[in-house]
């Protein structure tokens, strides 16, 4: 399957009174390279394993396979990941007829806010919260996978 979406930094904690749900949620990684990640995800009582391939040109689309596992799974694969944890909670919020996921980051990833909205095509128009802000599509570096191993805290203040 393929997925497409779009990813924004946030400029505001407003998303928080719009929020229908929040979910805490962890993940490792088995394989974070970019052409093949494998990632392990505990959300709230659901646990999954997902395989993304590398992102086309745009950086809006990707091959995204993934399996709902058990928790007890999913504990047992973390310890197997690389070294790193992304922790974070998601924030579900409407906007339109779209869902925006706003995932707010803790640990070494504290201080970043990021939302992605998932599309139908690369050409699909959506409504934009007030507090997006600027797009992030296709920027590696606001991958989870890449956040692993450069957590945003040590990114240079120009950087961020």
């Amino acid at each position: 399957m393929i997925e497409t979406e779009r990813k924004f930094l946030v400029t505001s904690e407003a998303f928080k009174a719009e929020a229908i749900r929040q979910q805490k949620i962890v993940q490792g990684y088995l394989n974070s390279a970019p052409e093949r990640t494998v990632r392990v995800r505990i959300k709230g009582d659901r646990a999954f394993l997902t395989i993304k391939g590398k992102s086309n040109d745009s950086g809006l689309s990707r091959y995204e396979w993934e399996k709902e596992i058990s928790v007890e799974e999913a504990e047992a694969l973390l310890k197997l990941c690389e070294p790193g944890m992304v922790e974070k909670v998601r924030y579900e919020v409407n906007s339109g007829n779209h869902i925006f996921e706003v995932d707010e980051f803790f640990g070494a990833n504290k201080g970043l806010l990021l939302a992605e909205v998932e599309l139908t095509s690369e050409e699909e128009e959506y409504e934009k919260p007030s507090w997006l802000g600027k797009e992030v599509s296709g920027a590696k570096r606001y991958y989870n996978s890449y956040l692993v191993n450069q957590p945003y805290q040590t990114w240079k203040i120009e950087e961020q």
